[in-house]
């Protein structure tokens, strides 16, 4: 990334700002601004996000708003209640009360003085959200916003549930906010008043994981906040973009399809990041786009930023498997608009273990039935449900997968074909108990035989009719099902094939059923459909759209214990329990301008023992320090969950330490039914 130090504004800084919300409750914001807006007022730009704008977003924040605030807006940098130095106790994602302290923000942000009275809000992940949502509230000084890693349907498309079968996410994710939702308040900012924010938190924290499996159906709890139930209430330009080695790859395109305002949207070869700081790479000059977009939208800038293609992409060429890259060979494609011109859905009649051409007439009769019932080791190299890159957390090599699964696959390719959008197995299929689900993974088998994963989906055939009003299967029963797999731009080369993979478990990536299962899959009547964009699709894109990516210089920051990284998959052939073992420990650094040290370790751990599926098991702890000459804070959380035919099982502890005295600690013991799941 190329520091950039001289920018048309020079700026200040206001590190403390206390923002009231109407209820009482005090929020705290970072501001970064030109020094003229004093006597010549801005636009602001808002990031609402519950990561500690202190610290552990500190060194990313100084990359971005900064760089953004020399371009003329007031960058704001707002903790949600109960996060940071914001007072109050964050107790789930995407409240009511959540968007509507946003909603406040934004009004209390119109009104200073140095605001011109047009707002925007930007972010990744809960920013993008939370940007997202609050523009289908339609504040009246929300002008557009700048969106990245997000979705438009809490239930469908997060890291809970997909296709109705539970992610072992929805327990990762819930230890992450565990452990940041119960640190404590900087004592440097809010004075002595820290302790008792800090024990009001652990107080009235409870692991967000026993709310999330209490809804295991849509219903109006995810529809809260989903975008998607009503696009038409977002009424404010977007600039949406994701990764493909992201989750959330799929919300960009059905926000191009289904608002109707200005919009663009764009989809790199990234992880769960920002685009310029994209891996794997090539990162891009994406800061420099997002000036244009509030050029454009926030000062009414005749720049063109509306010019040109709908979606840029990039078409991702084939790798070896990998469970890190970091580069992504490929090249950069545009399409005018979304659905595309270009890209057309192309029917495969699955039969005889083949993805047989399409037209191919079935066969006399009603097609023989091919079965799978896959052990619980299909999905141990599938990698994360959405990728951050650190450790590595892509998926491995496929043929061990696909040994316990049901294979598909093309004759060597004669030429290049290259996909655009969102695969899609139609099943005729049988199973042989109530709850079943069904894993369908799209991978590139190179002449060698190497498999790598190219995008997959799931799904909880209980729900294959309706997600709100799920049924038990019958037995032999014979059903339809479709199972829409996640969107990616991929280039298949000649001579290679493509292989299509089903499996009744993918266990750790989600849950598996309480009982193994049978699948049939009947030939010729069951399909894969793909959309097809032809290689030689016009569409003018330069080699290079972006540019280079660039920002201000970071933050100092000292590293005074080492990261550590780990994903390990660990068998035991005595008695056969199976492990996946992962650390992300960011090690601990101190932050050279307010004197803190700060050490992060999160440790993951599933297991199953042989092909009992009742015995899995998830793990998540979190340890958080916060430390200074007079300051010594620790929080640490674990969460285990756990499972038998009947019921899952929450087991959980929070413990707050001063200077290694625990001040706090509170167990959880826990049982939610399963919903035929």
């Amino acid at each position: 990334m190329r520091h950039t130090t001289h920018l048309p504004y020079a700026t200040k800084e206001e590190e403390h700002v206390v923002v009231p919300m109407s209820d009482g409750v005090r929020l705290s914001a970072r501001i970064w601004r030109p020094t003229s807006s004093d006597h010549d007022p801005v636009p602001a730009v808002l990031e609402y996000i519950p990561y500690r704008k202190r610290d552990l977003t500190a060194v990313r924040d100084s990359i971005h708003h900064p760089y953004l605030a020399g371009h003329g807006y007031a960058c704001v940098r707002v903790d949600l209640r109960g996060t940071g130095e914001s007072e109050g106790v964050l107790k789930d994602e995407y409240l009511e009360r959540e968007q509507q302290d946003a909603e406040e923000v934004l009004a209390w942000l119109a009104e200073q003085p140095w605001c011109d009275g047009n707002t925007g809000m930007m972010g990744i992940s809960w920013g993008a959200f939370a940007a997202l949502q609050v523009a289908a509230r339609q504040p009246p000084s929300l002008k557009a916003i700048v969106i990245a890693s997000f979705t438009d349907d809490r239930h469908a498309d997060d890291m809970h549930y997909m296709g109705g079968a539970m992610l072992s996410d929805n327990l990762a994710e819930a230890g992450t906010m565990f452990a940041y939702g119960t640190c404590p308040p900087d004592p440097a900012v809010v004075g002595d008043a820290w302790r008792d924010m800090w024990l009001e938190r652990l107080e009235h924290t409870e692991p967000w994981v026993l709310q999330w499996l209490r809804h295991q159906r849509r219903d109006d709890y995810w529809r809260h906040a989903s975008v998607g139930e009503d696009y038409a209430a977002v009424r404010c330009p977007v600039l949406a973009s994701s990764g493909w080695a992201d989750g959330y790859s799929n919300a960009v395109t059905r926000l191009l399809a289904h608002l109707d305002v200005p919009r663009k949207g764009l989809i790199g070869p990234w992880s769960h990041k920002f685009p310029h700081l994209g891996e794997p790479g090539p990162a891009i000059g994406y800061l420099q786009e997002v000036v244009r977009w509030w050029d454009h939208w926030l000062k009414g800038a005749d720049n063109g930023v509306m010019d040109g293609p709908m979606l840029h992409t990039w078409m991702q060429d084939s790798v070896p498997p990998s469970t890190s890259y970091e580069e992504r060979p490929g090249r950069w494609v545009a399409e005018p608009t979304w659905p595309s011109p270009n890209v057309h859905p192309v029917t495969h009649p699955l039969v005889r273990h083949r993805i047989a051409p399409p037209g191919e007439p079935p066969a006399d009769g009603d097609g023989d039935v091919l079965t799978v019932q896959s052990p619980l080791s299909v999905g141990q190299f599938g990698g994360k449900w959405a990728s951050y890159n650190a450790p590595p957390d892509l998926p491995y090599d496929q043929r061990e997968e696909d040994g316990g699964s049901l294979v598909f696959e093309t004759e060597p390719l004669a030429e290049p074909l290259e996909i655009l959008g969102s695969p899609a197995v139609d099943l005729d299929l049988t199973v042989d108990r109530p709850v079943a689900m069904v894993a369908a993974r799209l991978s590139d088998v190179r002449p060698d035989g190497a498999a790598t994963r190219v995008t997959y989906g799931l799904l909880n055939l209980t729900r294959h009719d309706s997600t709100e009003h799920p049924e038990p299967l019958e037995p032999g029963r014979r059903y339809r099902a479709t199972v829409h797999l996640n969107g990616v731009a991929q280039t298949f080369p000649a001579g290679h094939r493509v292989r299509l993979s089903l499996s009744t478990s993918y266990w750790p990536l989600a849950w598996p059923p309480p009982r193994p299962a049978r699948l049939g899959v009947r030939e010729h009547t069951s399909t894969l459909t793909l959309p097809v964009r032809p290689a030689q699709a016009p569409d003018g894109t330069p080699a290079d759209p972006f540019g280079e990516p660039e920002g201000t210089e970071p933050i100092a920051v000292t590293s005074l214990t080492p990261p550590e990284e780990r994903w390990e998959v660990k068998r035991d052939l005595v008695d056969y329990r199976a492990e996946l073992d992962i650390v992300k420990d960011r090690g601990t650094v101190r932050f050279e301008e307010i004197g803190l040290d700060v050490g992060r370790r999160a440790h993951e751990r599933y297991a199953a023992v042989a092909d009992d599926f009742t015995s899995a098991s998830g793990e998540s702890t979190w340890t958080m320090t916060f430390r200074r000459a007079d300051w010594d804070v620790r929080v640490v959380t674990h969460t285990r969950l756990t499972c038998d035919e009947r019921d899952f099982h929450v087991d959980a502890t929070l413990d707050g330490y001063e200077a290694d005295r625990r001040v706090f600690s509170r167990t959880w013991n826990e049982t939610v039914r399963r919903d035929l799941l």
